[in-house]
């Protein structure tokens, strides 16, 4: 995976749905992250780290893969795991009705 993204832009979708009892609302967070071109020593070393082991997308944002990002469009909580202003609107959705 590591390899297809280098010197790429992916995609990060996140997903967050609120349900109760009489009410359902979802959204899907969209984030464009661009990666340098990574050399085979990098992609060995960041996954020697151990990191990248147990991320759906193997690489962490937040921790030494974030050194591998040279942009991001949309939102960094998303590409993290939870969109934080998202997951906050939805909620208020149910506050405030």
């Amino acid at each position: 995976m590591l390899q297809a993204m280098s010197g790429q832009k992916h995609q990060v979708l996140t997903a967050v749905s609120v349900v109760s009892q009489n009410k359902q609302s979802s959204v899907v967070v969209t984030t464009d992250v661009w990666f340098k071109a990574l050399s085979e020593k990098e992609i060995e070393q960041y996954w020697l780290s151990g990191e990248p082991q147990d991320k759906a997308g193997s690489y962490g944002i937040q921790g030494l893969g974030g050194r591998f990002v040279t942009r991001i469009e949309g939102s960094y909580y998303a590409v993290v795991g939870l969109p934080l202003y998202e997951t906050d609107q939805l909620l208020q959705e149910f506050i405030n009705n």
